[in-house]
């Protein structure tokens, strides 16, 4: 057997040692009786019994010790009411609206497999829960960009490494020096913002804590030492403290900027970025650290903002506005000659499941095979169907039914017996085998997992089950608080009404499940006042960090997709439609395609996401859009660095654009002085 396999049997057997004894024991208890400890010298004891108890601690098994007061022996108890998860009151329809959002990250969700192990064992001994139901994945799309297996394998190495409190070393592709360099890494904690994975641990080359964005390691992630545990977590860590902050505001704080926000721009800047800063009779007020991020904003509001302070963001605006002109209303730039992309190594394979999730996987299987016994000593289940259940591939079944063979509580009491015998798998429920029969409590990485699925199908999930997501995740918290399963300031517990994001996602799912009008207050890019659009709701998007919803708009006469961070309202009105034959609910359904320059300043982070790398450093990539507005704002964003090639009109229009703001930007500096 491998060394993790004697692991896993040595901790679960541990597990059901403790919790059958009800006693308070010591380690000379552990070591006589738990399979796989006896045979160890005492220092190997020691070391094995320490990292273990760690292990499953970290786990969320709660394993208690406290010292003898007569004797000075360490005593440790495992009470099976703390080990088993607690009963939590979700009705049938918020149960299956949680499994409705793991239909919906299936292969798009790094975490897609603890929540699938969570879920399994919320709904253990609930009938009616085995088959998902495919109607809302049909309503609702998700579409994580920064999604691949190699991601969800990275994820899982630093899970483990975060949980076992190990040093890892990786190879990091550093976008500010296009550069890959080796990193050594007491990993802290993992983060994700706005559809990014990040890492914060202590960077143990320079010797302070920073932030690695997951999709840029390069390399296998490999634990730097051979030690059980390489260090501890600061005591004064806290993760709330890395919170992605706007991109002008990362490094030192070196001022307040002014800016202008027109119409009822207000008010979307107010609901996307309240964080950042404050806004008072239509004026932007935010700190900032570096002045070209917050240009980049400004200009990317397409002249729904201006500038009003400091002076330096003014000319940085006015510049840009300047270059973007003159780059759009002379010669194309010169195209150098296609280079490979060879300093960034191809991705590393998904990595194996790690042990959380394998020790995880095999708490659930025991308490499935003696649920199915129930009363009865003996059942018979299907093999194929079990292998399906548990995500095991078919060739490995008999592996993990032989290892839960070997689970026991102690001299010679075994926990289950169970066999591959062709297409059945044959369970024998051994004397203490109900020990087992309740599922067990969630591990902080399924916690973690549910709390994630919130976050990114979370309304639809609430609209859905016909309650706020609120009373869903408030459930949760209590039961499993231990794990901070909230990220967000909570709300008033008995205030029940929905979030502005969940109301509105309410009422369009509303609309595309009972074939109704929508009428909409809509603030589009590019505009300063709102427009009310009657439209046919067809289907719902999560493209992080957005919601989008695809429609038939019976205003323009044409299929339209409107971001819900842009509606003011929603409001399902009385009125029912067919549905239109054929109609294909794709917001980029024969999309313009814009053929863009970048410069060398910002060719590399535009590699990231697809462009060719060019001999010169600067990168060629396509862009596509529906509408023309949104296309100046993403040219405009990258202030200069960024130059339409074809088609011909949209380079006019970029130039005249940019033109037009800057005989406003000088108009307002008359007005401002």
């Amino acid at each position: 057997m491998s060394h993790d396999t004697d692991k896993l049997i040595r901790q679960l057997s541990l597990v059901a040692f403790l919790m059958a004894e009800r006693r308070a024991l010591t380690a000379r208890d552990v070591k006589g009786n738990v399979e796989g400890y006896s045979e160890m010298s005492d220092e190997a004891f020691a070391r094995r019994f320490y990292s273990d108890r760690a292990e499953l601690i970290a786990l969320g098994v709660p394993l208690n010790s406290q010292r003898d007061e007569f004797t000075g022996e360490e005593l440790y108890t495992l009470r099976s009411e703390n080990y088993f998860l607690p009963k939590l009151e979700l009705t049938d329809d918020e149960l299956a609206a949680l499994l409705t959002g793991l239909h919906l990250l299936e292969g798009k969700f790094a975490y897609a497999e603890p929540l699938r192990l969570a879920l399994q064992n919320l709904a253990l001994g609930r009938k009616g829960f085995d088959e998902l139901s495919g109607e809302t994945a049909d309503r609702v799309k998700v579409s994580d960009p920064d999604y691949s297996p190699e991601l969800a394998g990275r994820l899982s190495k630093l899970e483990a490494a975060i949980s076992k409190q190990r040093t890892v070393k990786f190879s990091y592709w550093s976008p500010q020096r296009d550069s890959v360099s080796e990193r050594t890494l007491n990993p802290y904690a993992l983060r994700h913002d706005e559809g990014v994975w990040y890492v914060i641990g202590s960077d143990l080359g320079d010797e302070r804590e920073k932030t690695f964005r997951v999709s840029r390691i390069r390399s296998d992630i490999r634990f730097a030492t051979r030690r059980e545990r390489d260090f501890r977590l600061p005591a004064d860590f806290d993760v709330e403290n890395h919170r992605r902050r706007s991109p002008w505001q990362i490094g030192e704080l070196a001022g307040t900027a002014r800016v202008a926000v027109s119409g009822d721009t207000a008010w979307w800047v107010k609901r996307t970025l309240g964080d950042a800063g404050t806004l008072e009779n239509g004026v932007f007020e935010t700190e900032y650290a570096a002045v070209a991020p917050l240009a980049s904003w400004v200009l990317r509001q397409n002249g729904r903002a201006v500038p009003l302070e400091p002076a330096e963001l003014r000319g940085a605006v006015a510049s840009a506005l300047t270059l973007i002109r003159d780059r759009h209303a002379g010669e194309t730039p010169a195209i150098a000659t296609a280079q490979p992309q060879l300093d960034l190594p191809t991705a590393d394979r998904p990595a194996p499941p790690v042990a959380p999730e394998r020790f995880a996987v095999l708490q659930a299987l025991l308490a499935y095979l003696l649920a199915a016994c129930g009363d009865a000593r003996e059942a018979e289940l299907d093999a194929d169907e079990l292998a399906e259940r548990f995500h095991i591939p078919r060739e490995d079944l008999q592996e993990h039914l032989s290892l839960l063979n070997l689970v026991n509580f102690g001299g010679g009491c075994y926990t289950v017996y169970a066999e591959l015998e062709g297409g059945l798998v044959t369970v024998d429920k051994e004397l203490y085998g109900d020990v087992f029969r309740l599922a067990p409590r969630l591990t902080p990485l399924e916690a973690r997992a549910i709390r994630l699925a919130l976050d990114y199908v979370g309304p639809s999930i609430a609209a859905d089950s016909h309650t706020t997501l609120d009373r869903v995740r408030r459930k949760l918290e209590e039961t499993f608080g231990q794990f901070e399963l909230a990220q967000s300031e909570p709300r008033d517990v008995e205030d029940d009404r929905p979030t502005d994001e969940e109301a509105l996602i309410g009422t369009l799912s509303d609309g595309i499940e009972q074939h109704r009008l929508v009428e909409l207050e809509y603030l589009k890019e590019g505009e300063e006042t709102p427009t009310s659009r009657l439209v046919e709701p067809y289907q719902l998007m999560r493209e992080l960090p957005y919601w989008r919803v695809h429609t038939w708009d019976r205003n323009a006469g044409d299929a339209r997709t409107y971001r819900v961070d842009r509606m003011r309202s929603a409001r399902l009105t009385d009125k029912s439609f067919e549905p239109r034959e054929g109609f294909d609910p794709n917001y980029l359904r024969d999309p313009g395609i814009a053929r863009v320059w970048y410069s060398p300043e910002v060719a590399r982070w535009k590699r990231e996401r697809g462009a060719l790398p060019l001999a010169d450093g600067s990168a060629l990539g396509e862009l596509g859009f529906k509408t023309e507005d949104w296309i100046v704002g993403e040219i405009l964003h990258d202030r200069g660095e960024a130059v339409v090639l074809e088609p011909g009109e949209l380079r006019k229009s970029v130039a005249a654009r940019a033109a037009a703001l800057l005989r406003e930007l000088k108009v307002s500096r008359v007005r401002v002085s």
